[in-house]
């Protein structure tokens, strides 16, 4: 059964990510060290003993459908209210409408451990908090005073409806129509798909976030707007109202996170009371959708990544636990008679280290982001500044590499656990299948490269990028200058891997400065892989130098001389890939 990694968790925060520091200089109001670990203890506690037992029930039950009504699996109501009580959503919103007002990194490190337990459920939670950020931003007073209270406290839950069956990751061709009422309201026409919770029996009320387009507007992203539309509107006293004219016509069945309602949305069929249309109110201005939208989606994609760290980290406890109880052949260094546990075999430590390798690197690249994101809100003028871009500099990789990891190490995982990782039973395949969606949605893993390359390096002309590489490199002179023999290669790996990124990023800037955008993309795949990689790596590193312990010595050795070779190959993808992805990958569109 999954348990919280709260030491982990916290010396990550604090040694790794940034959070000791913050505290100490009083970025981080009066938080202080024994108040966030109290915090982190208690939402391990709560995922092992409360969210954990449920996964199952949530995966095989799944959410159903039938008439526009959604229901839950049997005790997901009981939980979902347990959690709101005591007072988890609300952690890191605002305290002008009741949240804690707690950083960010605390509240991602929570929902670490929630998406651990079962990320069917976190995923719901994750959403509502992405729609508090958004109406936090760009809502009116009055929209602020009617609807935050609820979605801050957990009451109600809110989603994000982008997705048309035509519409992906492009938004420009969005159809979803708003139509201005005259009385300040907007009545909005369409079908929205894969609406993470968009509808179900949790919450009395569900707020829907919704790009749609103006008769009026300008053609493609400019002209989007997002609007606020409840599933009951809410009178001026506070109460309900009647029932607003969307609805859920289908639910989707999906490889994992069965138990997540990823819903068709309808809006204004006619179905609802009044006339037909959805009634909603402007979010932030008109045509001005997409950037509010952004508010919500930047800081999801985050959440999304901390949803890989999660599924890592179970996988490797789940896949620990089996190895060293399932004994199988003799191994060399095992010194009982009979046969060893497997986790006593050469192929096995290996695939276990790089489990826990991968998802340590993952989760400070993730915390590393929260922080930055923290340090942007709570510092002002150029400091706030320099801290917003290197948030955004980080979110690509935080979003793609950890979902990449929850991928590759839940796959590991049932690799560990032989045949019966296979079976369903054991629980290994349920973390895979569930892990999968992770590097799909709020923007693929693909897009999530092309951010990096064509938008985030060339701010500041790249010192952006140069600044934090050169922080990177730092930490493998400080390995150098440790002269501990316990590291090995660890200092030259990271040399290497600084050099191959270091190169790379040069490649890549020149190729977009000189309008070879096809170049730059062919190689935004590897390029992201291995800038994280590298950041990873260093991250061990300090984590390393930080605790002295010869465990995370050995990791981080590990890492660097097993894992952090692959820059090289990487580099090579960038620097070479273009012209035989572009000759290979002729015959894949010719008719």
């Amino acid at each position: 059964m999954y348990r919280g990694p709260v030491d982990e968790i916290s010396f990550t925060l604090m040694q790794v990510a940034g959070l000791k520091a913050a505290i100490d200089d009083g970025s981080m109001g009066d938080l202080s060290e024994d108040l966030a670990n109290a915090i982190l203890a208690e939402a391990g506690r709560f995922s092992g003993d409360w969210i954990a037992p449920m996964a199952k029930v949530g995966d095989q039950h799944g959410a159903s459908a039938k008439d526009g009504v959604v229901t839950m699996p049997p005790g997901w109501k009981d939980l979902y209210r347990n959690w709101r009580d005591a007072g988890w959503n609300a952690l890191s919103a605002p305290a002008d409408h009741g949240g804690q007002g707690l950083p960010l990194m605390l509240g991602i490190a929570a929902l670490e451990m929630w998406n651990s337990g079962s990320m069917a459920f976190a995923v719901g939670p994750t959403l509502t908090m992405g729609a508090v950020e958004a109406l936090e931003a760009h809502a009116t007073p009055e929209l602020k005073e009617r609807y935050l209270p609820k979605l801050v406290s957990g009451e109600w839950m809110g989603t994000m409806n982008l997705t048309e069956p035509h519409a992906g990751s492009d938004l420009a061709t969005l159809r979803t129509r708003a139509e201005r009422a005259g009385d300040g309201t907007y009545r909005i026409f369409g079908q929205k798909i894969f609406i993470t919770y968009g509808e179900h029996d949790l919450t009395p009320n569900i707020v829907h976030l919704v790009l749609a387009r103006l008769p009026d507007g300008p053609p493609g992203t400019r002209g989007i707007s997002l609007f606020l539309v409840p599933k009951f509107p809410v009178n001026a006293d506070g109460s309900l109202g009647a029932r607003n004219d969307v609805f859920c016509a289908s639910i989707e069945h999906k490889l994992g996170i069965h138990a997540s309602p990823t819903c068709t949305m309808v809006y204004g069929d006619g179905r609802g009371s009044g006339q037909p249309g959805a009634i909603g109110w402007l979010v932030g201005e008109e045509n001005r959708g997409l950037a509010c939208m952004f508010t919500m989606m930047n800081n999801a994609r985050l959440a999304i990544g901390i949803q890989g760290v999660a599924i890592a980290e179970a996988a490797t406890q789940k896949a620990l636990a089996y190895a060293r109880q399932r004994t199988q052949g003799r191994a060399a260094g095992h010194k009982g008679d009979g046969m060893a546990p497997i986790v006593h075999h050469p192929d096995v430590k290996r695939n276990l280290l790089t489990m826990q390798a991968l998802t340590r690197a993952a989760r400070s690249i993730a915390y590393a982001c929260a922080h930055a994101t923290d340090m942007s809100r709570r510092l002002e003028g150029g400091a706030r500044e320099r801290w917003r871009r290197r948030a955004d500099l980080l979110t690509p990789l935080a979003k793609a590499f950890p979902t990449d990891v929850g991928v590759e190490v839940a796959s590991l995982g049932v690799q560990v656990h032989g045949g019966m990782g296979f079976i369903e039973e054991t629980g290994a395949a349920v973390l895979l299948r569930d892990a999968r969606i992770a590097p799909i949605y709020e923007g693929t893993n693909g897009i999530q490269a092309i951010d990096l390359v064509t938008r985030k390096l060339p701010v500041d002309g790249g010192l952006v990028v140069d600044t934090y590489v050169s922080e990177l490199a730092a930490v493998a002179n400080d390995v150098r200058a440790s002269n501990q023999l316990g590291f090995g290669l660890t200092s030259f790996k990271l040399d290497s891997a600084v050099a191959d990124l270091n190169e790379a990023t040069a490649f890549l800037s020149k190729a977009m400065a000189d309008g070879n955008v096809e170049t730059a993309l062919a190689g935004a795949t590897p390029y992201l892989r291995l800038f994280a990689l590298t950041a990873g790596g260093a991250y061990l590193a300090r984590a390393a130098l930080a605790d002295g312990a010869s465990d995370r010595i050995a990791l981080c050795r590990f890492y660097a001389e097993n894992l952090l070779g692959e820059t090289r190959t990487l580099k090579e993808r960038v620097l070479i890939g273009a012209d035989s992805l572009a000759a290979a990958g002729a015959a894949l569109v010719a008719d």
